[in-house]
């Protein structure tokens, strides 16, 4: 159990640090001179790490799940445990829709016209990522 979270925090780490780095250090440069190569440079460097760090938490997540909730209890909202499952999976597949949308629909196609689309999409799945570390948190402090 320890090293599966060992390797959630890793991959929360990563995904959470790299959208804060993003949002806090790299957008606001590249909304200001109007720059996509500022984006799309850090995208680059960022996405062979930060989607496996993803897919490390999706797995180690349902895994640490079925340990503190047998999987035939998931569809039940009994206990504030079943909540934060809930809301976990709920702002796991917001992440992946807006990662998905922007992966397709606009990275290919950044340019100064819709870069503020692409700084909603970043902001969005900033304030997603924290607050799975925070309801990640709460589950696990939960049992203490």
């Amino acid at each position: 159990m320890k090293w599966l979270i060992l390797m959630h925090v890793l991959g929360a780490s990563v995904w959470v640090g790299g959208h804060l780095v993003l949002s806090i250090g790299f957008l606001p440069r590249a909304l200001r001179t109007k720059d996509v190569s500022i984006i799309t440079g850090f995208e680059r460097g960022f996405e062979p790490i930060g989607i496996p760090a993803l897919l490390t938490q999706i797995i180690t997540g349902l895994w640490m799940a079925s340990i503190y909730i047998p999987p035939t209890h998931w569809f039940s909202l009994v206990t504030t445990h079943h909540q934060y499952l809930w809301i976990k999976i709920g702002l796991v597949l917001g992440t992946l829709g807006l990662a998905v949308h922007a992966r397709f629909f606009i990275i290919p196609k950044l340019t100064n016209q819709n870069l503020p689309s692409m700084a909603f999409h970043i902001v969005m799945v900033t304030v997603l990522a924290v607050a799975l570390l925070l309801t990640g948190l709460s589950f696990r402090y939960t049992y203490l």
